[in-house]
């Protein structure tokens, strides 16, 4: 992408695989059914790639989009190729989101896990940011160029890319017992402080009244203002993982100022908060304890640590070329012709049609009890379908025994909660 060997054609054809694949990975979860996109992945060792591939788009949307924004010379006729490759980082960390839950994807990203938690370190301080550059968009239409308006899209792809981020942070500190992993969250990054700015400026809510939630502001009605959204459950489930698990209280350095930014949290666990999520009654605990005891600190031990190379790789291979970069794409990649407009639009059109995606879909739930299509869930394990009431009762004493699930099972189940909006389950 960055080299000045970046093949359009070839490029889009990736992007429209990576968005097939994304479409599938989500439908296959959604549906509980057998997630093989995120098998295929793990097997053939490719998520590597895809987060080197996110890493690429972000130092060109770092070092590359400013300057052909600026290029007096560059004022195209249509940005749909430059909105393609933006949108290209929102669509793979979308992809990443769902299949990290699963720790078998975390253990394969294997080296690059840490160029990960890099990345979604920088998605979060931006995020963390974005309360004190509200309202710099540009809204006057009659001095909007093609440019201005592409750089409103990104800015509000960047916020939707950061949230996908979250996640997909509060999944590693889930799954990860690599050492270097968790010091580069703790000691380098100081991920908990970082989440607790989040927490203070709460960037998906505007107001009691308005939450950006299922990728959209919405208007919450009066008796749901205090219902914990999914971004705030993934924040506080993050925070949990961090400062309760014992390996990673022996890494961190609970100093005045952590001490501090970590006992600003005591005045956001309501009870109405712990009711919702009732696991961090253990967090409220820790930290009245720590509020009157001063923790040793680390033992500072001396270790081989792995370092993250892609983002440095990626910049100091291409340090000096940024300018020459954009003037060769202005005149090779970003200026198409009318009909290679016309194919592309046509490729994506088939990628976003209707029939191609009732086609990804797999049969529909079929009810335990009677084999007919069902449309509601076990509320306990949340894998078996019934078509009625009257099936579920008839199929419990059968079904009983599977709903004793593993503590893997439970977070799975857990996780369908956070995104419906409800934590009553987390403890069951």
């Amino acid at each position: 992408m960055i080299s000045v060997c970046f093949c359009v054609d070839r490029w889009f054809i990736q992007h429209e695989y990576i968005e097939k694949l994304n479409m599938q990975a989500i439908l296959n979860a959604s549906t509980m059914h057998d997630e093989y996109i995120k098998e295929f992945l793990v097997l053939h060792k490719k998520i590597a790639v895809l987060v080197h591939e996110m890493i690429l788009v972000e130092v060109w949307k770092q070092k590359v989009f400013p300057i052909l924004c600026q290029l007096q010379d560059f004022n195209p006729k249509n940005t749909f190729p430059l909105y393609m490759v933006i949108r290209h980082e929102a669509t793979i960390i979308n992809l990443l989101e769902t299949i990290m839950f699963h720790k078998d994807s975390c253990e394969a990203a294997e080296d690059s896990i840490l160029d990960l938690v890099d990345y979604c370190h920088r998605k979060l301080t931006l995020l963390v940011g974005k309360m004190t550059t509200e309202g710099t968009t540009t809204h006057d239409h009659d001095k909007q160029t093609g440019k201005t308006d592409l750089q409103n899209q990104s800015a509000a792809l960047e916020f939707e890319i950061s949230l996908k981020a979250l996640s997909v942070l509060r999944y590693i500190t889930e799954h990860t017992d690599s050492i270097s992993v968790i010091n580069r969250m703790l000691c380098i990054h100081n991920i908990p402080c970082v989440l607790v700015q989040l927490i203070d400026s709460c960037p998906w809510s505007r107001s009691r009244a308005e939450k950006y939630v299922n990728s959209k502001w919405q208007r919450i009605p009066v008796e749901d203002h205090l219902k914990m959204t999914k971004l705030d459950g993934q924040v506080w489930i993050s925070l949990y993982n961090l400062l309760l698990r014992e390996d990673c209280q022996q890494k961190y350095d609970f100093n005045n100022f952590n001490k501090v930014q970590l006992l600003k949290l005591r005045g956001f666990l309501t009870e109405v908060l712990i009711d919702q999520l009732p696991n961090l009654v253990e967090l409220q605990r820790f930290l009245a304890h720590l509020a009157v005891t001063d923790p040793a600190p680390p033992k500072r031990g001396l270790i081989l640590e792995q370092i993250p190379e892609m983002w440095n790789q990626i910049v100091n291979n291409n340090s000096g070329k940024w300018k020459a970069i954009a003037k060769y794409q202005v005149k090779e990649t970003f200026n198409p012709s009318e009909s290679d407009l016309r194919h592309h639009a046509q490729r994506l059109a088939q990628t976003y049609n209707l029939d191609v995606m009732e086609s990804l879909i797999p049969e529909k739930p079929k009810c335990g009890s009677c084999g007919k299509v069902a449309a509601k869930r076990c509320s306990r394990c949340r894998t078996e379908w019934y078509c009625s009431r009257e099936c579920q009762v008839k199929h419990w004493q059968k079904h009983k025994k599977d709903t004793s699930t593993s503590k893997g099972e439970r977070l799975k189940r857990m996780d369908a909660l956070v995104a419906d909006g409800t934590y009553r389950a987390f403890n069951s």
